[in-house]
């Protein structure tokens, strides 16, 4: 489908216009019109769907369209990390170019001034805010935001959410918007918790599931069944020969993601991590000197496996088996992005057996083994007791600035051309083909979903 076959507002076009988006991903044709309808809606999909402009096209366009109060918040976009938080403020500048709609972004930090700027924004009411549970919690309970008006709320990602126990923390903020408000949520499964939350929230919401992709042909997949003893040894052996670059290594501790990085560092390799404990600007200045190629490997937990843009990554290695099999699709898909080629290697001890199993089963497909590299001594069997649900126990690692732009019927008077807004929204289809729309929409030859 078409965007042009939606009842979007021009404005929101002529920005999708400038950024060569045309033709609709899945789960944007089949959400976007029960949103400018006014129905709650909860979607399943995972990353890479092209959800963040389901939700932030719709809203836009209603904005646009007017009826909304001047002084108030009308809409809340909830976000599990900063990291995606960015991401969305980023997509948001992007689709709201030409939208005369004023946005904020949330997302915590130590840096005062940065609070001082989320403050103002939100006591000046911008139309939009971006915000991650906690810090939003602190703004509330300092007074500092008044959400009794607030059209919108968009949970986005809550599976993860829930994950990293802000459960109370959307509950607490839930209660301070009016019951009249359209809720929207997106998760990448649908636990029983999520199926709680829902029913807690979102009133006879419409239901739109597109299915988990499996991971994509050109990533060749392989593994090594091993000892924790044995892992380092094997990485060693991998970048002996080969210097490596645009690798990323996960696991699923924070406390382990430091162990690794410093282990690295002691092999002399040029490595960076990236984790919760660190604040906004020590992650802000690892990615940027990753994506730059100043970092050859980063070392992070699963806040880098979602919402994250970074389209070059060569080698992924799961250092430690993902609890669940949703995860592993998301860590190995950071490569083989845009028709690439790519790798991922999993190291499989002997506590990871069944559950790397479950992964096998999940994605209809068996790993290859790779035998151990020379000198590190026999490798344990690969005999899996049984094949789990692919979830388990493990706890995912509890993953800034202010950036208040435009301003009521102003728009975003300061902001850059949307030329590198393109990536914002996440497995976009794309066309170079501009179409003008007053009075000739050109359908034809639109392609479809």
């Amino acid at each position: 489908m078409d965007f042009y076959d939606l009842d979007l507002n021009d404005d929101v076009l002529d920005a999708l216009d400038a950024m060569n988006f045309t033709t609709c991903t899945p789960i944007q044709e089949h959400t976007i019109p029960p949103l400018l309808e006014g129905r709650d809606l909860i979607g399943v999909a995972q990353t890479g769907t092209g959800k963040t402009a389901a939700y932030l096209l719709p809203i836009l366009s209603m904005l646009s369209d007017g009826g909304y109060p001047d002084d108030a918040i009308n809409c809340v976009i909830m976000s599990p990390t900063r990291e995606l938080a960015q991401q969305i403020d980023q997509a948001m500048e992007g689709f709201s170019y030409y939208v005369p709609v004023s946005s904020v972004a949330v997302y915590g930090g130590n840096d005062g001034i940065r609070y001082e700027q989320e403050r103002r924004g939100l006591s000046l009411g911008a139309d939009v805010i971006i915000a991650t549970p906690g810090r939003l919690i602190s703004h509330i309970s300092l007074g500092n935001v008044d959400l009794s008006r607030t059209s919108f709320f968009i949970l986005d990602e809550a599976d993860r959410m829930l994950d990293m126990g802000f459960y109370d923390d959307i509950m607490q903020i839930a209660k301070q918007l009016p019951e009249n408000r359209q809720t929207i949520m997106f998760s990448a499964t649908m636990p029983d918790k999520i199926q709680k939350l829902a029913s807690s929230i979102l009133h006879d919401p419409v239901e739109v599931r597109i299915a988990v992709n499996k991971p994509a042909e050109k990533i060749v997949q392989t593994a090594y069944v091993c000892y924790e003893t044995q892992k380092l040894g094997i990485i060693k052996s991998l970048f002996r020969e080969t210097k490596p670059e645009r690798v990323i290594v996960f696991s699923s501790k924070k406390t382990k993601v430091k162990e690794i990085a410093a282990a690295f560092r002691r092999m002399k390799l040029n490595v960076g991590e990236m984790h919760s404990d660190l604040d906004q600007s020590q992650r802000d200045v690892v990615m940027r000197e990753f994506k730059s190629g100043r970092i050859d490997i980063l070392v992070a937990t699963d806040i880098v496996s979602r919402g994250i843009d970074i389209d070059d990554i060569r080698l992924v290695i799961n250092y430690d088996a993902p609890h669940d099999c949703e995860d592993y699709v998301h860590r190995i898909g950071r490569t083989a992005r845009a028709g690439a080629d790519g790798c991922a290697i999993t190291f499989v001890a002997v506590d990871d057996q069944s559950r790397f199993a479950a992964i096998e089963e999940f994605i209809g497909r068996e790993v290859h083994k790779l035998p151990l590299p020379e000198g590190l001594g026999d490798a344990p069997e690969y005999a899996p007791k049984k094949k789990s649900n692919g979830r388990g126990k493990g706890g995912r690692g509890r993953s800034g600035k202010g950036n208040h732009r435009g301003g009521k019927g102003r728009g975003n008077s300061n902001a850059q051309a949307p030329n590198g807004a393109q990536a914002s929204n996440d497995g976009q289809s794309k066309s170079h083909s501009k179409r003008r729309r007053h009075g000739n929409k050109k359908k034809d030859n639109a392609p479809k979903s």
